[in-house]
């Protein structure tokens, strides 16, 4: 925190990822409330703000690279902004609509898509690398607060003062974490054009980078296992609480609450468990414990059992996302940093979408409690690729250790 351009890339973050989290209500309540929009249409608006990834994902990571990455930050807020900020004007004209919406979910989607790869790719170059596994934690706090608080909130002011000044709200907070950004200062790289290939070329580099590397392939299959029992989870987690666990729509707020408090835990003891135990053994100690989390829910009676298992899940990923954003980072040669970041959120993402589907196929033929068993059982398989590759040795968070480590 003493460093000043992390510190305001921190407010910044903070500020965009409680946006992204309101929109996430907001925009498919804007559809409810407004335009009558039916189920399937819901889950359709909530998918598009993902079809980026899909689609740009692999090259955003190019592109970061040739591009200021503070740039890169600052015209993905004001982006959002500016697609948020056309909801709120089109209901007061009579023009929104359906289409509309895609639009602007697509647009925040493409918008969030960039920021992301931008910002870990940016922090290292602002902290040295004993600070990144505190950095790394204190924007995986924000990242937890804004899970807890942005869903809540959100539905406050739908509720409150309408969805479209809602949204408007939403833009605002796009806007404050633009204006923050503007007082980051810090060394910016960006490739030399002597240096640039095609981009076909530079996308086929990270992405041979990330699968040959004794570190990053192992992590890549952790995530992607991992992502796809949580897509599952979280698919299914209020279906689960009100038909089996009969529980109401207070007491599924309280539990999802109480889940994301795990991961704010999470994010307060990551930072300093990353200087004292061991790097290599706390990311696989990390997948125990949210496996374990994982265990827990279809076990659960109730909202006792239901919300310490989701607190478990939460507190052991967020440990995880820090150690492994953080190797990811130290193992990774500045001019790939953009493409090794994009190359694995796409990994990480793609999985999110089949995870769902799959989850909400299996359950007709087998039940909730059994999908949530197999989602666990997917958890512990992900701690394999990890536990049997160079990840298991490595003792530190420094590069020059972390290189001689592989």
């Amino acid at each position: 925190m003493r460093v000043p351009a992390f510190r305001n890339l921190w407010y910044a973050q903070t500020f965009s990822l409680l946006g992204t989290q309101v929109t996430l209500l907001a925009l498919p309540l804007a559809a409810l409330l407004l335009l009558d929009a039916s189920a399937a249409q819901v889950s359709l608006l909530a998918a598009a703000e993902y079809v980026p990834i899909l689609l740009f994902g692999l090259p955003a990571g190019a592109w970061v690279e040739r591009l200021p990455k503070r740039t890169v930050l600052l015209v993905s807020d004001a982006a959002r902004a500016v697609a948020l900020g056309v909801v709120p004007v089109a209901y007061a004209l009579d023009l929104l609509t359906l289409p509309l919406l895609f639009a602007v979910a697509f647009a925040v989607g493409l918008g969030t898509l960039f920021f992301d790869v931008a910002q870990m790719s940016y922090l290292p170059a602002l902290l040295d690398d004993e600070q990144l596994a505190d950095g790394n934690a204190k924007l995986e706090g924000s990242r937890s607060f804004a899970q807890l608080a942005g869903p809540s909130g959100g539905g406050a002011l739908v509720q409150v003062v309408s969805a479209p000044v809602a949204i408007l709200v939403d833009a605002l907070s796009y806007v404050a974490s633009f204006a923050v950004l503007l007082f980051v200062k810090g060394r910016d790289t960006t490739t030399p054009p002597a240096e640039r290939q095609s981009l076909g070329r530079e996308i086929g580099e990270g992405v041979r980078f990330v699968v040959r590397h004794p570190l990053l392939r192992p992590l890549a299959i952790a995530d992607a296992a991992a992502n796809f029992a949580f897509a599952a989870v979280l698919a299914l987690q209020v279906v689960y609480a009100a038909d089996e666990l009969h529980l109401g729509a207070t007491a599924i707020g309280v539990v999802l609450a109480v889940g994301n408090a795990g991961g704010l835990l999470g994010a307060l003891v990551s930072g300093p468990l990353s200087g004292r135990v061991p790097s290599g053994p706390l990311l696989i100690g990390s997948i125990v414990v949210f496996t374990a989390g994982a265990a827990v829910l279809p076990l659960a009676g109730g909202a006792v059992g239901f919300a310490l298992g989701l607190f478990v899940v939460y507190l052991g990923v967020v440990v995880y996302n820090v150690v492994s954003v953080t190797l990811r980072q130290l193992a990774t040669p500045e001019r790939l940093m953009g493409r090794m970041n994009a190359t694995l959120r796409f990994i990480e993402w793609g999985t999110l979408p089949l995870g769902a589907a799959i989850g909400g196929l299996l359950v007709a033929p087998l039940g909730i409690r059994a999908v949530l068993w197999l989602a666990a059982a997917v958890c512990a398989a992900s701690v394999l690729a990890p536990l049997f590759s160079p990840v298991r040795a490595l003792r530190s968070n420094t590069t020059e250790e972390l290189q001689g480590a592989l």
